[in-house]
């Protein structure tokens, strides 16, 4: 009988370590060599040596980690490092968001970071890499979780900013600064009125728009003088601002929260907003169920989320199934919600 080959990634109190390669992907502490799926705080962590992401990542990493040692590839594009063949390949989260495929001794696993099976004109679409290992996020792995299409979310967010500009007041969002608010600035109607964004969401948005991501006009909330022109504004901001000073200049508006966690009624109250939007950047059960089958992996490894759920929901279905403890969900305003429904600014 042959031997099992040992495996290509094992959990290490600095994060998800690959021995024959000797890096690190997605370490939460500092690493000689990291591997990054993406800019995420909870995924890229500053203070590792050598940084090794995705090419369309470079902006957004370079505006949230600073002048660190980056190398940027492009997706399908292959390195060796030490003996293993890495590529990265897109995972459809945010922008730059790249799954992990190492090939070494004849075995191939793909480590997906955080990934979502829904069109997005801000990232590139998630692409399935066939592997006989596949390490998954299960961020929404529970049957509750099931997407609307996106054109219906968006419908239901531009009618509600409608009514409220045609009543004089802003329409305020609360959604994580990067990612999040770059899909919704790319979904609504620009039409309807102008659209302001929190210091932490423009920053983002500029490194969205150097990367070549097209979105619509937007202004500084802290360059408008004018109180008058906030009436029917649509107003994008990160969750940590509810509730502060900050919002006192809109006046009389109207508040909502995008998040996959909006799905539970539990979690709106919770928020104490007007609307709760359910749009998440990260795949709904049936979607997490279609990319985990799509690579035909034999064994699969559960990193964050609801982990317990999806390993005995795949166990049930013949495949080897494990789980990962890591420190992944930390920063994600859906990530974070597994456990506390709060988000992260």
């Amino acid at each position: 009988m042959t031997a099992a080959a040992p495996p290509l990634v094992v959990a290490r109190d600095e994060g998800l370590y690959c021995p024959p390669g000797d890096f690190h992907i997605d370490p939460w502490r500092r690493v000689d060599r990291a591997v990054l799926t993406h800019a995420h705080a909870d995924h890229a962590r500053p203070g590792s040596a050598h940084y090794l992401a995705a090419r369309p990542a470079e902006h957004v990493l370079r505006t949230r980690l600073g002048d660190v040692d980056l190398q940027c590839i492009g997706y399908g594009e292959r390195v060796e490092i030490k003996g293993v063949r890495v590529s990265l390949h897109p995972a459809g989260h945010v922008l730059g968001s790249a799954q992990v495929r190492l090939e070494h001794a004849g075995e191939v696993w793909v480590v997906s970071g955080d990934y979502k099976v829904e069109p997005d004109p801000t990232c590139a679409p998630f692409e399935p890499v066939a592997c006989d290992t596949f390490v998954t996020e299960s961020t929404f792995g529970l049957p509750i979780y099931r997407w609307r299409p996106n054109q219906e979310v968006f419908a239901d967010l531009n009618a509600w900013w409608r009514a409220n500009a045609d009543a004089g007041r802003a329409s305020v969002v609360f959604a994580y600064a990067f990612g999040k608010a770059q899909r919704i600035l790319a979904g609504v109607d620009a039409a309807i009125g102008p659209i302001v964004c929190h210091g932490a969401v423009e920053a983002l948005n500029r490194a969205y728009r150097a990367s070549g991501v097209g979105l619509p006009e937007t202004r500084l909330a802290t360059d408008v003088t004018d109180k008058a022109s906030l009436r029917g504004a649509l107003v994008i901001a990160p969750p940590s601002a509810q509730g502060t000073p900050w919002m006192r200049r809109y006046g009389d508006y109207s508040d909502a929260f995008a998040s996959g966690w909006m799905q539970l009624r539990g979690a709106r109250r919770r928020r104490a907003v007007d609307r709760g939007f359910v749009l998440s950047d990260h795949a709904d059960w049936p979607g997490l169920q279609r990319a985990i089958e799509a690579t035909g992996a034999r064994r699969v490894y559960v990193t964050h989320g609801y982990v317990p759920v999806m390993v005995r929901w795949l166990t049930e279905r013949g495949l080897d199934a494990r789980a990962f403890e890591t420190k992944y969900g930390d920063e994600d305003d859906d990530a974070a919600g597994a456990a506390t429904t709060d988000a992260a600014a």
